[in-house]
């Protein structure tokens, strides 16, 4: 039994794993906190947070287009600085009311008009502020390298 549990495990993981862009939004927006298997739970960030379909692929929402246009803006950037700066810019991409940023600390989809926050603007915005504004999302600085002396 072990040895069937063990091949359906190996058979699955690769089925189970998020694409790179994903893992990286989701630790870099902390929604990896507090969930020790969040490397296998489609309910820790749906690919309908950038994309129309469930499962991903094209089309983008408007969310994953502003993505997409930071890349054509600098198309070296690394994925984390792009989220970044598309969340800095405070835009609305869905055009519901709550910039990108906060549905991003509301958890809800800044990509669908109709995923918006439970709470009124204003009282997100404050608690927003109080957990570190925007700079809570900015991605770790990667130390360079360094040279071995002999």
């Amino acid at each position: 039994m072990k040895r069937w549990a063990a091949l359906a495990l190996l058979l699955l993981t690769p089925t189970l794993a998020m694409p790179a862009f994903r893992l990286t939004a989701i630790q870099q927006f902390h929604y990896d906190k507090d969930d020790p298997l969040w490397q296998y739970s489609g309910k820790v960030m749906a690919c309908t947070f950038c994309h129309v379909n469930a499962k991903g692929g094209a089309p983008w929402n408007v969310f994953g287009q502003a993505l997409q246009k930071g890349f054509q803006t600098n198309p070296k950037a690394k994925f984390a600085d792009v989220l970044y700066s598309v969340l800095a810019a405070n835009g609305d991409t869905d055009g519901d009311g709550y910039p990108d940023v906060i549905e991003v600390f509301a958890h809800t989809l800044p990509g669908d008009a109709s995923s918006k926050p439970d709470k009124p603007l204003a009282e997100l915005e404050t608690e927003f502020a109080a957990a570190g504004g925007v700079s809570q999302y900015a991605p770790k600085a990667t130390e360079a390298p360094t040279r071995k002396r002999k």
